[in-house]
């Protein structure tokens, strides 16, 4: 249940437009709804500020449609993560407002939580090497959900670290800086000594076999000698987002 649904509620109860006893039938519908599949958290939203968004990997097409369903008559809105194409499709032809970015590999149903921001809370995403942006755009995608205003900053790694230099202005204007790098995985310290903010750094799968999945920009980022930086798990652009968001909206 979203906070200005309970707000609402609260008010109809000020005013004498519900009562008690309406207002409590209508939040015990709230907290969980049991589905054949799946339980959803309908009071994810009321406690985080965005409501429970769906992992479409290792789901069905049918279940990722009904679990939608479901969330957007309590939300009005929805996001699905690493959804297929086909799940993307089925979600098109459900909900006729469906945005699906392909790179991202996500579906947003709805419009953001809060409308685009402008409110100053701007996240700068940056991405070592354009073969990084399918992580980058899942971050993206996440936070214009949320309502979060965002700005990219793409291929820019430390090959060519002048190209980085050329935005500092930028990033020192961020609230937070999520940085997505696969390879050696040294981007991140190098904007983690430019700005002031925190510093949320990704790992990606990209890069040739010594990287090992990730696993050798996963430790270098852990081994960072930049103060404020922290580390997600490989490729989790969206678990980078959701920690900015915190960051920008406390």
């Amino acid at each position: 249940m979203m906070r200005a649904r309970v707000r609402a509620l609260l008010d109809e109860v000020a005013s004498g437009a519900a009562t008690v006893d309406e207002a409590l039938v209508r939040l015990d519908a709230e907290p969980i709804e049991t589905l054949a599949h799946t339980t959803i958290d309908h009071h994810r939203a009321l406690r985080s500020g965005f409501p429970e968004v769906v992992y479409g990997s290792g789901k069905s097409v049918d279940q990722v449609v009904e679990i939608c369903g479901h969330i957007v008559a309590r939300s009005g809105c929805v996001l699905v993560t690493r959804a297929t194409a086909e799940q993307a499709t089925a979600i098109g032809a459900a909900f006729g407002n469906a945005a699906h970015n392909a790179v991202a590999r996500t579906v947003r149903v709805g419009a953001p939580v809060a409308g685009e921001s402008g409110d100053g809370r701007r996240v700068v995403i940056v991405t070592a090497g354009t073969s990084d942006l399918p992580v980058a755009e899942e971050a993206a995608e996440t936070l214009f959900a949320m309502g979060i205003q965002t700005e990219r900053l793409t291929d820019v790694g430390v090959a060519g670290i002048h190209r980085l230099l050329t935005h500092t202005e930028l990033l020192q204007k961020a609230r937070a800086v999520i940085v997505v790098a696969g390879m050696d995985g040294a981007l991140p310290s190098v904007v983690g000594g430019l700005v002031r903010v925190p510093v949320i750094a990704v790992p990606t799968s990209v890069g040739y076999g010594a990287s090992f999945g990730g696993l050798a920009a996963l430790l270098t980022m852990l081994n960072s000698c930049a103060a404020g930086v922290v580390v997600c798990n490989i490729d989790n652009g969206f678990g980078s987002a959701m920690a900015a968001a915190r960051a920008v909206s406390a």
